[in-house]
C-alpha cells in the first residue's frame, strides 16, 4: 500500500488577496508542491466583491480575541505543513497577516502547530522583506511549528529588474530568484514527508539553491 501523501496548507496572508505579487507565487508553489502532496489553500484577506457592509468590514478587521473562524481552525488541523504568503508593508507583514497570528494566540503550543514544517514566501518592492521572513519564522516556532532548511524566499521587484538587464549574469546569481522557489517547495514537502507514519525514507532528502562561492566578497563600489 503506497504511503499516506502529505497535506500542505498554503495561506495567502497577502493584503491584495488573490490579486497580488505573492498570489503569483503561491499558484507557481501549488503546481511545484502538487507533485509530493494533496494541496489546500486559504486566502485571508475578503474577496473585493465580497458582500460586507462597511461597517460588518470595519468590525471583521478590528475584532480582537474571537480566536480562529472553525473553518480556518479545522485546515490548520488537517494540514501537516503550512506555506505562508505575504507582502511587505512598511517593513512589516500585512495587516490580515497579523490579525491572523493573533487570532492564533489561543492555540501556540498546541498539535495544531507542534512539528509541523512551515515555509514562508514574502514579496516585496525594493527592501524589508528579509526581516519580514525572519522574524515570521520566528513566531512560527514559537507557535511550535519546525522550520526546513532553505524554507523560506523573498523575491523583490529590483531583485527581479537587476537580474533582466545585470550586463553581466553572474553579479545577480546571489540573489533570490523565481528558481529557488522549487528548493522551498521540495523541503517542505521533505519536512511533511518524514513526520507522517511509515514513511519510506525515513530520513529527508534535502535540496540548496545555489550559493555565490566566488565573489560574494567582491568589491563593487
Amino acid at each position: 500500500m503506497p504511503a499516506r501523501r502529505p497535506h500542505l496548507l498554503l495561506l495567502n496572508a497577502s493584503l491584495a488577496g488573490e490579486t497580488g505579487n505573492t498570489a503569483v507565487l503561491l499558484a507557481r508553489a501549488r503546481r511545484l508542491l502538487a507533485r509530493h502532496a494533496t494541496v489546500e489553500s486559504i486566502t485571508l484577506a475578503p474577496r473585493p466583491d465580497a458582500a460586507l457592509s462597511p461597517l460588518s468590514s470595519l468590525n471583521a478587521r478590528l475584532r480582537v480575541g474571537l480566536g480562529l473562524s472553525p473553518q480556518l481552525h479545522a485546515a490548520l488541523t488537517r494540514a501537516d505543513g503550512f506555506l505562508i504568503g505575504t507582502g511587505t508593508h512598511w517593513d512589516s507583514w500585512s495587516s490580515v497577516l497579523q490579525k491572523f497570528l493573533e487570532d492564533a494566540t489561543a492555540t501556540e503550543a498546541t498539535k495544531l502547530w507542534l512539528g509541523k514544517p512551515a515555509a514562508v514566501l514574502v514579496s516585496e518592492h525594493s527592501t524589508g522583506g528579509k526581516g519580514v521572513l525572519s522574524r515570521l519564522q520566528g513566531v512560527l516556532v514559537t507557535l511550535g511549528c519546525s522550520i526546513p532548511p532553505m524554507s523560506g524566499l523573498v523575491l523583490s521587484r529590483a531583485a527581479v529588474l537587476a537580474a533582466q538587464h545585470a550586463p553581466d549574469p553572474a553579479a545577480t546569481r546571489d540573489f533570490w530568484c523565481e528558481d529557488d522557489l522549487r528548493v522551498v517547495c521540495h523541503n517542505l514537502a521533505e519536512a511533511a514527508r518524514i513526520t507522517l507514519p511509515a514513511a519510506r525514507p525515513g530520513h529527508p532528502r534535502w535540496c540548496a539553491w545555489p550559493v555565490d562561492r566566488r565573489d560574494f566578497a567582491a568589491r563593487w563600489i
